[in-house]
């Protein structure tokens, strides 16, 4: 992630022509530098050949064993040993999220589905499993995570993995089963397989255990994506499980599935991030370059706007995403305000990104889909991440569970500092029991918004999210519309708004982002609120009182030329500035 210290153009988005991790250390820079010099000199036919012609990335792990990127960066400090460079640190994990996106999904995603596979293995107490997985990834093997199922899903209550114990009564198990939509499943050195033993019921016979995917008794059946990346469905038959090779048992089981997601798929705003940033380049610098009816593109007034505003809620979503990394390092049994913007950054900051993309498209428009530009990549791979690793319903239900305290009984924390520095966050290896999230509170939501209220469409935007509050104080979800998740789904989306803005301005403050571009920021987020009040509004369950509500959160952004023109100056700079190498 480019260095939050800057504040003019070059230091709100990624480019890797002026990238500078500054806020990173020595080992953890060079690293970064030397991935981005990786792709560059490839170039950018190679990675479109690639991709085009569906090739596995074995150049890419080749350089990642070579270098031991995964195992630096994904080692927590505690089986490290004396290598001082290896820890669990989000802020760098999150740099690499952004960088590998912004080349490619299919890059990111071996990776994305690495660290998921060693939630599990990290969070076990078993030591010999945790020693085999450190000396795997020293060696520059990958990992899995084997949780979904054909006829389940994600729904770990209904897993059709059976664990079988041994005859024999020397301990360990048979396993049989299947998983599908798996991961690095064709060459991982260990897949972290969720099961049950066919002898308990209930919550008490769920196992997280460990395989192999090259031994004699798991069977790859295929990959089931048409892409680089090997999404597979794999059996195993009568594989033997043994000691050695159990990660959890129990209730514990159950919740590392879910901390593991809550630990690995926060990435997936970062990737977003990375395949946008990539696509803004390619498509304001053509539109730039590009002469219609006499008229420079970036002079049409339509294209100004679209161009702002895909620019502005890129900014956006990279504020709130430096920002959520702060809250997750700073996490401990005491203070889980991670747990809410874990799913924002899922789920909100992905379907940013489409919007994104979609503005993009409008303006490169025939250009995008041409087979040598990464745009023609962006437009397909920018729609998974939202959907493939837990669909927005599920986020934003979950999302919902922290309103109450969020809006009203706030509780008293020490600030989250604006940091970067090394640490490892080895909490997120602790995180013990995944109930109880409706207790979680947060800190006081409005002071921030408040010390921004000389911007127009901040004060504006506060006014919404007043009323927000004034609407589940005075017309709230009756028993019905509660159990209506259309309802409770664009209820959310006005919520998730103010968290969202929240995070944005903490770290606009931090980073120094001038007001200009705050106001630019809100304004957008205005139109957004206006946007849902009128989809509440419209709902067959809405009450009169809500359609009233939701008419009086009808607003016009506060409109300011000049304060627009500053702004579009600092996009259109973007043109020209970033073209992959041939």
């Amino acid at each position: 992630m480019a260095s939050v210290e800057k504040t003019g153009t070059g230091g709100l988005l990624f480019n890797p022509r002026t990238y500078e991790p500054t806020h990173l250390d020595a080992r953890s820079r060079e690293l970064m530098l030397k991935t981005i010099d990786f792709f560059e000199t490839r170039g950018k036919q190679t990675l479109l050949e690639h991709d085009h012609q569906r090739v596995w990335y074995a150049d890419f792990l080749e350089f990642v064993k070579e270098n031991k990127v995964f195992s630096t960066l994904l080692t927590p400090a505690a089986e490290a040993g004396d290598n001082a460079d290896k820890r669990w640190d989000a802020s760098r994990i999150c740099a690499f999220n952004e960088i590998t996106g912004f080349y490619g999904l299919a890059y990111w995603y071996t990776w994305q589905v690495t660290i998921l596979g060693l939630g599990p293995i990290w969070q076990s107490g078993n030591a010999e499993a945790r020693r085999r997985a450190a000396e795997l990834l020293d060696a520059g093997a990958i990992f899995a995570f084997g949780l979904s199922e054909k006829e389940h899903g994600a729904d770990i209550y209904s897993t059709d993995m059976i664990l079988t114990p041994e005859d024999s009564g020397a301990g360990g198990f048979r396993a049989n089963g299947g998983k599908y939509y798996i991961g690095n499943g064709n060459l991982a050195g260990m897949v972290s397989v969720f099961g049950r033993r066919a002898d308990v019921e209930g919550p008490d016979g769920y196992v997280f255990f460990a395989v192999d995917s090259q031994h004699p008794n798991y069977t790859l059946i295929k990959n089931i994506v048409d892409s680089q990346m090997f999404v597979s469905e794999f059996r195993i038959d009568d594989y033997p499980v043994t000691e050695a090779d159990i990660l959890h048992t129990g209730q514990a089981a159950f919740d590392a599935a879910l901390n593991t997601v809550n630990v690995g798929k926060f990435n997936l705003g970062f990737a977003s991030i990375g395949i946008c940033e990539h696509a803004f380049y390619e498509a304001i610098t053509h539109a730039d370059n590009r002469v219609l009816y006499g008229t420079k593109v970036t002079d049409f007034v339509h294209v100004r706007r679209m161009l702002t505003d895909a620019w502005a809620r890129l900014v956006a979503m990279k504020l709130f995403s430096d920002r959520s990394i702060e809250y997750f390092r700073a996490a401990g049994p005491d203070d889980r305000r991670y747990l809410l913007f874990n799913p924002i950054t899922k789920m909100k900051v992905t379907t940013e990104g489409e919007r994104v993309v979609t503005l993009l498209s409008d303006v490169i428009a025939a250009k995008g889909f041409e087979k040598d530009t990464y745009f023609d990549l962006a437009v397909r791979d920018i729609r998974a991440l939202p959907r493939l690793e837990g669909t927005v319903h599920v986020n934003m239900a979950l999302v919902l569970k922290f309103m109450a305290n969020y809006l009203f009984n706030p509780a008293e924390y020490p600030a989250v500092p604006a940091r970067r520095q090394a640490g490892d966050d080895e909490f997120l290896f602790r995180q013990g029991p995944t109930k109880g999230l409706s207790r979680i509170q947060f800190g006081p939501w409005r002071p921030i918004f408040e010390s921004f209220a000389d911007v127009p469409n901040v004060a504006r935007f506060l006014a919404q999210a007043d009323g927000l509050g004034a609407l589940l104080a005075t017309a709230p979800p009756d028993a019905d519309q509660q159990k209506d998740l259309d309802f409770l789904l664009t209820l959310g989306q006005l919520f998730t708004l103010v968290p969202y803005g929240q995070l944005i301005l903490e770290q606009a403050e931090h980073a120094g982002v001038d007001r200009d571009v705050i106001d630019q920021i809100f304004a957008v987020l205005v139109q957004d609120f206006s946007a849902y009040a009128v989809e509440l509004h419209g709902m067959a369950s809405t009450t009169e009182a809500q359609q009233a509500w939701a008419r009086d959160q009808i607003r016009k952004p506060a409109v300011d030329a000049d304060r627009f023109t500053r702004v579009w100056e600092q996009v259109r700079a973007h043109a020209g500035t970033y073209e992959m190498r041939a």
